[in-house]
C-alpha cells in the first residue's frame, strides 16, 4: 500500500473544501472540453465523497457536451510546492515536488431545480455565515434574471483517485526540516496534517 494515501477519508472532503476550484474534463462531440468551476463535496455518513455539487453557465458549449456524454473526471488539487534541497542537511537528498491531489470519476446529472440551492451553498461555504457575510439575498430582483442563466449539476462519483504526497516517505529529519524551513506555509500545514503517526 502507498504511503500517499490520505490517512482518513474525511481528509479529501478538507482538501476539496479548502481548495474547491476544480477542473471538470470530458470528451464532447468535438474533443475533449474543459471548465474550471468550484465545487462541493457531498459526503455520507462515514465521510466519503459521493458526489460533486456545482452550477454550469447554460451559455458553456461543456453543458452540451456533458448532456451528450454524462462522464467526466473532476480534478481538485490542494497544496504542492517545489522541495529544494537546501531546506535539509543532508548533502545526498534530491529535490522533489510535495502535493496533495484528487481525480474522481463521475457521472454528471443536471438539476435545474437545485440551481438557487447551488448557488446559496456555495456562497455560504465561500463566505462563511457569520456577521457581514454576503448572501444571494443581497442581489435582490437581480438573482432571478441570473438563475436564468446557469444550471445546478450532480456529479455522482463513479471512483476516486487521491494521492498526498507530502513528505510521509522521509525520514523523521528531514521532514521535520522541511516542515520548519519550507517558505510556503500551506504546503507544510498539509505535511503536516498528512504526517503518519507511529
Amino acid at each position: 500500500m502507498s504511503v500517499f494515501i490520505p490517512r482518513a477519508q474525511g481528509d479529501i472532503a478538507a482538501l476539496i473544501a479548502a481548495h474547491p476550484l476544480a477542473w471538470i474534463v470530458s470528451n464532447g462531440p468535438a474533443g475533449f472540453v474543459s471548465t474550471p468551476l468550484p465545487l462541493l463535496a457531498e459526503c455520507d455518513g462515514e465521510g466519503r465523497v459521493v458526489a460533486l455539487f456545482g452550477h454550469f453557465a447554460k451559455r458553456n458549449p461543456h453543458v452540451a457536451a456533458l448532456e451528450a456524454d454524462p462522464r467526466a473526471a473532476i480534478l481538485f488539487q490542494g497544496a504542492e510546492g517545489y522541495v529544494s534541497p537546501r531546506l535539509v542537511s543532508n548533502p545526498t537528498w534530491g529535490p522533489t515536488w510535495n502535493y496533495a491531489v484528487v481525480r474522481f470519476e463521475t457521472e454528471v446529472v443536471f438539476v435545474p431545480d437545485e440551481t438557487p440551492s447551488a448557488v446559496e451553498r456555495l456562497a455560504a461555504h465561500l463566505e462563511g455565515t457569520g456577521p457581514g457575510a454576503w448572501t444571494v439575498a443581497e442581489m435582490g430582483a437581480r438573482a432571478v434574471p441570473m438563475l436564468d442563466h446557469i444550471v445546478a449539476f450532480r456529479a455522482w462519483v463513479l471512483s476516486e483517485q487521491a494521492t498526498f504526497k507530502l513528505g510521509q516517505d522521509e525520514s523523521a529529519q528531514t521532514f521535520a526540516e522541511i516542515v520548519e524551513r519550507h517558505p510556503n506555509a500551506a504546503l507544510a500545514d498539509a505535511m503536516r496534517g498528512a504526517a503518519r503517526k507511529e
